[in-house]
């Protein structure tokens, strides 16, 4: 019968076995969602009985989980995916993509970004952290299309105007930081190589007076701890830690190339996000964070599409234990909790209260069928999720208590977002790239 209460509708998913954010599974269990939050999570099936007027979802011989984390990414991006390949680190950024990108114009950055957010809502993600330039563009889109994010405005040094960049970053922060319990911002240094000591620490002061955190990119590759000593005296991580932004909730992009005496400088509230498909697709070296990495707070990544080409954090995940395993020679290391944590390990960097599926918390979760030709037989399920499973495994995906993936199919008008994206692609094309005062 009806609650005589006339509470808000129910979502109960039955039957499901859950994957918690520690790879332990359990079940099957009922999970019963209520007014955005997880209500209950009960294997006594008879202690949570079916209401008129509830959605009912039949999730036997299904799994659950939280949802996915992308810490790392530039959504727009998704607007230059295969535009730039097969060219050297040094090409990519400084003969290809930053003089396309001196030419994009807000709808350019717009509809990169809704491509971005379909494409990651497809593959379970369920909140993102970016870091791009026209921060507000993508603030409309987050909230558009549902899914949570971490905005962090990009600022260069190089450009000549970082004190006016820095303010209008945090006039954003206080506009638009909690808007609809989706969105919180951070202030976004590019990275040491572009931004210098000073201009880091006005980055670190900020934040700090505005409450918020930081986010920024750091040794992806020898060549910049090489270029920073030869110019400070100091790595690049050096350079972080001196400015204060380790003190801070801190985002670290990439980090891949940290050495063994820096990893000191990682401090309780840091996380680094690791871009496996980047670093191999751009020919980077095998770098030492995949050395001994149980001693830091590693997540997953996917960096933009203009270079990973692809925004799944589970296909980043599969390279990264594939990776690790390779170059430390050992099959027992990167192992499949091991590398599910570093999954999960991104809701904590994030200040949604996401990654638990138990009562009270954010009902973020994906539904995962492993009974597809890919997945099949799944003997261990996160065997199946980390290395074989695709977007297709992913059958629905809920965000705040709310469908955006349903029976597998997304919720947003998929057909618009690709047409708009590829007109804005020709309109690239025809401008052309131009000029840019930035210099990896």
């Amino acid at each position: 019968m009806s609650d005589p209460g006339g509470a808000e509708r129910r979502t109960l998913f039955t039957g499901a076995r859950l994957i918690d954010r520690e790879g332990m599974i359990s079940g099957p269990t009922t999970i019963a969602v209520q007014g955005g939050l997880i209500s209950a999570v009960d294997s006594d099936t008879g202690s949570l009985p079916e209401n008129t007027g509830d959605e009912v979802i039949d999730c036997t011989g299904r799994f659950i989980s939280p949802g996915l984390v992308n810490l790392h990414t530039h959504s727009p991006m998704n607007i230059f995916k295969g535009i730039a390949e097969d060219v050297t680190p040094d090409d990519w950024f400084n003969r290809e993509i930053w003089p396309y990108e001196s030419k994009m114009e807000p709808a350019d950055v717009e509809a990169g970004s809704r491509l971005a957010i379909a494409e990651m809502l497809d593959y379970g993600v369920t909140a993102f952290a970016d870091h791009y330039f026209e921060a507000s563009r993508i603030c409309d889109v987050v909230i558009e299309t549902g899914i949570r994010a971490d905005i962090a405005p990009t600022l260069f040094g190089m450009a000549g105007d970082f004190e006016e960049q820095l303010s209008a970053s945090e006039e954003l922060i206080r506009k638009r930081s909690g808007e609809k319990g989706r969105l919180s911002l951070r202030i976004g240094p590019h990275s040491p190589y572009t931004c210098s000591p000073d201009q880091l620490a006005m980055c670190a002061e900020s934040a700090a007076a505005l409450g918020v955190g930081a986010h920024l990119h750091v040794e992806d590759d020898i060549a910049q701890i090489e270029a920073s000593m030869e110019l400070y005296g100091l790595t690049p991580m050096e350079v972080v830690s001196r400015a204060g932004l380790t003190d801070l909730p801190l985002i670290i992009g990439h980090a891949y190339w940290i050495l063994p005496q820096e990893r000191k400088l990682i401090k309780e509230n840091n996380w680094i996000a690791l871009c496996m498909m980047t670093y191999m697709k751009l020919g980077t070296p095998s770098g030492p964070i995949l050395d001994n990495p149980g001693d830091l707070p590693l997540c997953i990544g996917t960096d933009g599409a203009a270079s990973s080409n692809c925004l799944n954090p589970l296909e980043q995940a599969r390279l990264l234990a594939l990776a690790g395993k390779s170059r430390q020679g050992n099959a027992e290391v990167f192992s499949l909790q091991e590398v599910w944590r570093m999954l999960m390990r991104g809701h904590e960097a994030l200040p949604f209260g996401t990654g638990q599926l138990t009562p009270g918390s954010p009902a973020d979760l994906v539904v995962w069928n492993l009974d597809l030709p890919h997945t099949a037989p799944a003997y261990n399920p996160l065997a199946a999720l980390i290395y074989s499973a695709d977007a297709r495994n992913a059958e629905h995906v809920m965000i705040a208590g709310e469908f955006v993936k349903q029976d597998g199919r997304l919720k947003l008008d998929t057909k618009e977002i690709v047409r708009e994206a590829k007109k804005r692609a020709r309109g690239i094309l025809k401008k052309g790239k131009g000029s840019t005062k930035l210099v990896f």
